[in-house]
């Protein structure tokens, strides 16, 4: 058989990838499924099988369509996409390039603004404790909202009329499109950054969730967290509920409702200042009144009507209390001398040449008492001596010596008692009064006595 009829591996998967790309059937092809295995690689693709009970099939989506859906793809979720089938040369597998993809069941935007909410809710940019005071009255109000719109024309005559010393100052911004967002946020940027803006309503009037949904995108979000002037949201109709009313310092139902948030009404504070001033002017006639009532007491006081009389009466108090710091003089200074007479009494007995002569007379009698005392002692232990000499030389072996007894000691200088200590030709050494004698032991002899 010839080997040209066999065909590589290569040539037979590109057969079969151009039997795919030339089917009509298989190109811009409607699927519904779970998604597993999904990963978005660092270029921005996702990669993902698409499922359901009975079979599989790998997916791919480029990152130049991913661009285009705004929710976040997961595992588990249960999606409608668009694609082309195709077979991956590499692998010879086949699998569906994604053009385009919703959730099944639930509308790409709802999803994508449930996720975002969820997402910045945990990061902590909704909570109320970071929220910033609305100033009570600003004095520049920044708008940023389209210069064409209605909205624009709404917060202008509301601001002029409730508070026309307040200045209006407009940062055009696109509300709608692709590029919304990013307008809306270097709108945010050139307000923080002009300076002298007390408060900045953010937003645009009425419309569908698409054309609203630049106020829910992640950027507008961190931009509106970020700014340092206090922002009122002011997006749609009052049942339309977007990002940036949840990061808000403040979230007012309409465009108009915002500026009666951000100013307040200058009838108001008239009605206020008025207020204010008749209770003041009430409040200064009642303190005059009362203090003009205190200075009529006092001029008609006993005081101010005999002046000589309160004068003799501290002459009087004068004088009593002289007498009384007089004896109270006395009293403290015999008191003082008396304290310094015990003190010298007391130093004078404890004088340390009093004591000197007082230790020098009892170290005499102590002596005179040691020396009877060690006499006595002494005279004990001489008799007690002379007792124990006595006695001494009464048991003295040598004394029995004197009388002709002699002792006899073995080689290894024990002492003789008896002959079954000893045997013939046995060496001794016997001690007399006046010398030595070294004998030996000829014959053993058993004393007859003993026998008796």
């Amino acid at each position: 058989m010839s080997e040209n009829r066999y065909l590589s591996v290569k040539a037979l998967t590109k057969y079969i990838k151009k039997k795919f790309e030339m089917d009509p059937y298989l190109k811009d092809v409607f699927v519904k499924g779970e998604i597993s295995n999904f990963k978005r690689h660092s270029s921005g693709h996702m990669y993902f099988t698409l499922k359901d009970d009975k079979a599989r099939i790998m997916s791919v989506m480029f990152s130049s369509s991913a661009a285009s859906i705004k929710f976040q793809p997961e595992n588990g979720m249960n999606v409608l996409v668009r694609g082309d089938i195709s077979v991956f040369e590499s692998s010879g597998q086949y699998q569906i390039y994604v053009k385009s993809m919703e959730p099944d069941g639930i509308g790409a935007l709802y999803l994508a603004y449930e996720q975002l909410k969820e997402k910045l809710e945990k990061e902590g940019l909704f909570l109320q404790s970071r929220k910033r005071q609305i100033p009570s009255y600003p004095r520049t109000i920044g708008v940023i909202t389209s210069p064409t719109g209605a909205a624009v024309r709404d917060i202008i005559t509301t601001v002029r009329r409730r508070y026309p010393i307040g200045k209006t100052l407009i940062i055009p911004a696109l509300v709608q499109g692709e590029k919304a967002a990013a307008s809306i946020v270097d709108a945010i940027a050139k307000a923080n950054e002009i300076g002298g803006i007390d408060v900045l309503i953010v937003g645009r009037g009425g419309g569908s969730i698409e054309e609203l949904w630049s106020f829910n995108e992640e950027v507008v979000a961190r931009a509106i967290y970020h700014s340092s002037i206090p922002v009122i949201s002011a997006v749609g109709h009052e049942t339309d509920f977007t990002i940036a009313d949840f990061v808000a310092d403040l979230r007012a139902p309409t465009p108009t409702g915002a500026a009666e948030l951000a100013v307040p009404h200058i009838e108001e504070i008239l009605d206020r200042v008025m207020n204010q001033q008749m209770r003041l002017i009430r409040s200064m006639r009642t303190r005059v009144e009362s203090h003009r009532k205190a200075l009529q007491r006092l001029q008609q006081s006993y005081v101010f009507r005999n002046p000589i009389k309160l004068y003799e009466q501290k002459m009087v108090q004068l004088d009593r209390l002289t007498e009384r710091l007089q004896r109270e003089k006395s009293i403290y200074f015999q008191a003082f001398e008396d304290k310094v007479n015990h003190l010298t009494m007391r130093m004078e007995r404890n004088h340390p040449q009093r004591k000197l002569e007082q230790s020098v007379e009892r170290h005499k009698g102590l002596d005179k008492w040691l020396q009877r005392n060690m006499a006595g002692i002494l005279e004990k232990k001489n008799q007690t001596f002379a007792k124990s000499l006595t006695a001494l030389e009464a048991l003295n072996p040598l004394k029995i010596m004197d009388r002709g007894y002699s002792v006899a000691y073995t080689e290894d200088r024990q002492v003789v008692k008896s002959i079954g200590q000893l045997k013939a030709g046995q060496n001794l050494k016997v001690h007399l009064k006046d010398g030595q004698l070294q004998c030996t032991v000829d014959e053993i002899k058993e004393d007859s006595y003993n026998e008796r």
